[in-house]
């Protein structure tokens, strides 16, 4: 299938009279380090077993947590700015992910199996490095508030179950202090019921279990974007990693701190993708095919890590510098994707 390969030249000024070249992409990338297309591509080919082993059923793939619902996964994307502070709903996600957006700063997709909230939000606009990080889900819903006119053909043909407000409006209202468009939530419950297909819960390379040998004492560690940072620090009574975004706690609309059991600080090439915003800042768009290091915290321990995926319909796997499982402690994971050497702003 041919799609557009964004364009790789410098700033504005030189990409004004660029063209776009049409390129046949596969779901593996020849060259991991080149900056790939959003995926346009039907139902995957799933890369684990849709009946996991009597001993992966014991616990939920994307928490580890036994006797956890397994499911239909939902996928919401939700604002990351001081604007749209404290967000709701993700408390009660299984896994949260934070991508770089425009601009140097984060957003998040928050993803939904065992737990369903009554709201969350404030939901925005999706990315193209939505598009490459969904298909290890199999055919997901995917919850979004607008995306760039040139993006909708690539969502359209996604391996996803859409319901933004154009495809499931009775899902979604404004409510709240915060003005528009930071005042957008959404009931997963209604989402999910306008996505009767969507896959449940499978196996995405994480696995759970006893901390390895080693490890790094750590009160804190710092994840650091281009115009934003992320700070998680260790709490023995709560037993997780609370979040602090700029120097402020990050509360829940709901209460209490955001945090997760174990973070993984993944290093992925971060590159230019054909897409901008009007004011002409370039969408990042994140590697998160191919290999690379990482930092996994668990227990009040920092782990050196690498991960692989071999293709957009396959999971990540971690693994310890000995080559051995890099096993999660059971609970919320957060996956923060930041660029494989110092911030840049692609």
């Amino acid at each position: 299938m041919s799609v557009l390969q964004p364009h790789k030249g410098q700033r504005a000024a030189v990409l004004s009279a660029a063209a776009l070249t049409v390129l046949t992409f596969s779901a593996c990338s020849s060259e991991p380090d080149s900056a790939a297309p959003p995926r346009a591509v039907g139902t995957p080919t799933p890369a684990v077993s849709a009946t996991p082993s009597p001993s992966a059923q014991a616990v939920h793939p994307f928490t580890g947590r036994p006797g956890a619902r397994n499911g239909p996964v939902l996928a919401v994307k939700v604002d990351n700015t001081r604007s749209a502070k404290p967000q709701r709903g993700l408390r009660s996600a299984d896994i949260i992910y934070v991508e770089q957006v425009e601009g140097g700063l984060s957003r998040i997709m928050a993803v939904y199996s065992s737990t369903l909230p009554p709201r969350v939000g404030p939901v925005r606009s999706a990315r193209v490095s939505d598009l490459h990080i969904l298909p290890q889900f199999g055919r997901p819903a995917f919850a979004y508030s607008g995306v760039q006119s040139k993006m909708k053909p690539y969502l359209a043909r996604a391996p996803l179950i859409d319901v933004s407000p154009d495809k499931a409006s009775a899902a979604y209202t404004r409510l709240g202090p915060h003005p528009a468009p930071y005042n957008l939530y959404a009931s997963p419950q209604q989402l999910l019921a306008g996505a009767p297909g969507a896959t449940k819960a499978r196996d995405i390379g994480f696995r759970f279990g006893t901390a390895p040998s080693g490890g790094t004492p750590t009160t804190s560690y710092t994840a650091r974007y281009p115009s934003a940072t992320l700070e998680f620090r260790w709490s023995a009574k709560e037993h997780r990693w609370l979040v602090s975004q700029d120097g402020r706690p990050d509360q829940a609309a709901e209460g209490g701190r955001l945090g997760g059991q174990t973070v993984v600080v993944q290093r992925a090439r971060t590159t230019r993708s054909q897409f901008h915003d009007f004011l002409g800042n370039y969408t990042p768009l994140v590697q998160t095919v191919g290999s690379g290091t990482a930092t996994v915290l668990r227990d009040g321990k920092a782990y050196d890590a690498r991960w692989s995926r071999a293709a957009e319909d396959q999971g990540t796997t971690f693994t310890t510098p000995s080559g051995q499982p890099m096993t999660f402690a059971p609970g919320q994971v957060w996956v923060v994707l930041v660029n494989a050497g110092r911030p840049v702003t692609p």
